[in-house]
C-alpha cells in the first residue's frame, strides 16, 4: 500500500543501507593480519558481533562512552575467547579498526536501485548514531553520498536515537515536517520506536528476521520498499 504525501525519507545507515557486518568482520580480518595476531575470524566474530549490539545500546542510553565502548567490546571479546592481549594492543586494535572500517564498503542487496527510483521522487536524508568521522567516510567510499540532502550524526546533536531531539533536528535540517517523512532503519527500539513516538511514521528493514509486530510496517528486502514509496 502507497503511502501518500511523503516528500522526505530518512534513512539509517549501518545495518540498513551499509552492511555493517560484512564490512565489519573484513575490517577485523585485515587488522588481525597487520598486527599479526592468530585469532579464528569466526570464532572472534560469534562472540564480538552480539557484545557490540550490546555496548552499542548502553552508548545509545548513555552508559557508556564512545571510548569505552571502543576498548571493552574486544577487550570483553578476548576475555571470553581466553585470549590474553595487552591493553596497548587493544587500544592499537581499537584505532587501527576505525582507520580501516571505511575501506570495506559492501551495501546491501538492491540499496543502489532503491537509491535511484526513490531520489528523483523523493529529498533523501541519513539519521545515524554512528561516529562522524567515520560515518562520513562510509557515505564517500560507498559512492553513496550523492543521493542524500543532509546527514545528521548522533555527535551534532549531543544524543542518539532514539532520543526525539535527534529527529527534530534531522527534519529541521531538512526543513521537512513530521506528516511529510517517513523513517527507514533497522534497529526497532532506536530508528522504529523512536520514529513513531514522535509522530513520524517508519518502515522497519527486518534483514535480521526479527518478530515484528504492533501493525509496525517492515520490509524483509530495501527493494520492498517499492510497495510502499
Amino acid at each position: 500500500m502507497k503511502i501518500n504525501n511523503i516528500s522526505h525519507v530518512f534513512f539509517d545507515l549501518d545495518h540498513t543501507l551499509w552492511d555493517f557486518d560484512k564490512n565489519s568482520g573484513l575490517t577485523f580480518q585485515k587488522i588481525f593480519q597487520m598486527n599479526n595476531m592468530d585469532i579464528d575470524l569466526a570464532e572472534f566474530l560469534k562472540v564480538y558481533e552480539p557484545l557490540n549490539l550490546n555496548y552499542w545500546k548502553l552508548y545509545r542510553e548513555d552508559k557508556i562512552d564512545k571510548v569505552s565502548l571502543r576498548y571493552k567490546r574486544l577487550d570483553d571479546t578476548f576475555n571470553i575467547l581466553g585470549h590474553k592481549v595487552k591493553s596497548r594492543i587493544i587500544n592499537k586494535l581499537s584505532e587501527d579498526y576505525i582507520d580501516h572500517l571505511c575501506t570495506f564498503n559492501h551495501l546491501f542487496d538492491g540499496t543502489i536501485e532503491i537509491l535511484d527510483y526513490l531520489a528523483p521522487k523523493y529529498q533523501l536524508h541519513i539519521i545515524t548514531n554512528g561516529f562522524k568521522e567515520v560515518q562520513q567516510g562510509k557515505l564517500n567510499n560507498a559512492n553513496i553520498n550523492q543521493y542524500f540532502k543532509t546527514v545528521t550524526n548522533s555527535e551534532m546533536v549531543g544524543v542518539k536515537k532514539p532520543n526525539p531531539k535527534i529527529f527534530n533536528h534531522a527534519l529541521n535540517l531538512a526543513n521537512a515536517n513530521i506528516e511529510n517523512s517517513i523513517m527507514i532503519g533497522d534497529n526497532l527500539e532506536a530508528d522504529i520506536m523512536g520514529a513513531l513516538d514522535i509522530g513520524l511514521d517508519a518502515i522497519c528493514f527486518n534483514y535480521h528476521k526479527e518478530n515484528v509486530t504492533n501493525g509496525i510496517k517492515f520490509v524483509d528486502n530495501l527493494l520492498d520498499l517499492k510497495h510502499y514509496l
